[in-house]
């Protein structure tokens, strides 16, 4: 069945669409050696640029696919937090975090739209074969003008066709992970997967996987061609996929990559409850509940367990809650986004945080005192999240959102 699109303007969109984080194939010389394991080797550009330390990133597996154990997100480039960065200074922020040692980029064509692809592809282009590329697809956006005419399209020929022109923003013959953005509630998830392994097999997409999807959801598309990773909301203070979703991920062999590691940025400290807030910012402008004056104020006791920790470690509260999902699981990776180079120096120097047995002690139990005020995205974005994918709900027993195929 076919999904009925309206015509949207683009606050309707992104106030009926939910957001990604962030937040994958390997580049080599063969899309055989792609599918398996490449050698990261660390490359530092002419930039004139020396960051007074280098991370020293080990890698992680997201079911056959190496990446570096930590990702950079490229959706601040383009949209969401205020005022983004000149074309030029986030092809540098892209390039610095590659000479940082992150190899793994995550981008979406709903990012601007079509901005962020187009500036990974352009930033990254001079070493391709070195990086894992992720992005996304299903929304209905215009090929052409980048212009939002409707809502989730996940119908298989407009994969096929966002996929060829995702393959010209990026500069690139392949993506390495191609993410569903949103489960769309008109499509068959076995649809879905099966218009994959076309892309799969014709070596235009190497991984697939799916981004705010349940565990009901999760199974019924890895049944049809393996899922290679899950992109949900995960962080110190969000939850949410501990119910079901890591289980399922766990149990499948299914990497796990947190979009918004570090809270929308509250988990760095730097978001005050006087922090000057951008008129187009959308923590504010389609109003998250966990960022109102109250729960700003509410939950900075969240942020002082974290740089209590921190002070054993000399190192951030941001950089904690980026050590504790990394400690969590080893299935699991981060792809913490900025705008802004030293930030993101500080994201990657996370990795040289060893939490300890006390220290997650200490941080679980913290946390389970305070808990966390405001839920962590408006009702009206939840609404096009999976079932199972939220706290509260469940997708056991339930075929998920999507309907059965037509057998």
């Amino acid at each position: 069945m076919k999904p009925q699109h309206s015509k949207l303007n683009r606050r309707d969109f992104l106030t009926r669409s939910a957001l990604s984080g962030i937040g994958f194939g390997l580049g080599t010389s063969s899309l055989l050696a792609a599918s398996q394991k490449t050698n990261f080797t660390p490359g530092i550009l002419d930039s004139g640029a020396t960051p007074k330390t280098m991370a020293s990133l080990g890698t992680r597996r997201l079911g056959s696919l190496e990446v570096t154990e930590l990702g950079f997100g490229c959706m601040n480039i383009a949209w969401a937090y205020g005022n983004p960065p000149k074309k030029e200074d986030a092809i540098q922020l892209i390039r610095n975090a590659y000479e940082q040692g992150a190899r793994f980029f995550d981008t979406a064509e709903i990012y601007g739209p079509h901005k962020s692809e187009e500036m990974v592809g352009e930033a990254l282009k001079p070493f391709r074969n070195e990086v894992v590329i992720a992005s996304k697809f299903g929304f209905d956006i215009d090929f052409k003008t980048a212009q939002m005419k409707g809502g989730l399209n996940s119908n298989p020929a407009h994969i096929k066709q966002a996929v060829d022109h995702m393959l010209q923003r990026l500069q690139t013959d392949r993506i390495d992970l191609l993410y569903q953005h949103r489960v769309d509630p008109n499509v068959p998830i076995e649809d879905v997967a099966g218009t994959m392994a076309e892309l799969i097999q014709q070596g235009k997409v190497l991984h697939y996987g799916l981004s705010e999807a349940g565990a009901a959801t999760i199974r019924r598309a890895h049944a049809e061609h393996p899922v290679t990773a899950i992109q949900n909301e995960y962080s110190f203070w969000t939850r949410d996929p501990e119910a079901e979703v890591l289980p399922v991920c766990e149990e499948l062999g299914i990497g796990f990559v947190p979009w918004s590691p570090l809270g929308m940025g509250y988990l760095t400290g730097k978001v005050t409850p006087d922090y000057p807030f951008a008129d187009s910012d959308i923590r504010k402008t389609l109003n998250f509940p966990r960022f109102t004056d109250e729960a700003l104020i509410k939950n900075r006791p969240i942020v002082a367990l974290l740089q209590n920790v921190g002070a054993r470690h000399e190192a951030t509260p941001g950089q904690v809650a980026l050590a504790w999902l990394l400690a969590k699981k080893p299935f699991i990776v981060p792809i913490p986004g900025t705008r802004l180079i030293n930030h993101m120096q500080e994201n990657m120097g996370a990795v040289k945080v060893k939490l300890s047995a006390a220290d997650i002690k200490e941080l679980e139990t913290g946390f389970a005192s305070t808990g966390v005020f405001g839920d962590r995205a408006p009702e009206r974005l939840k609404e096009s999240h999976d079932i199972g994918t939220s706290l509260g709900t469940t997708s056991k027993g339930t075929q998920g959102k999507t309907p059965l195929p037509n057998n």
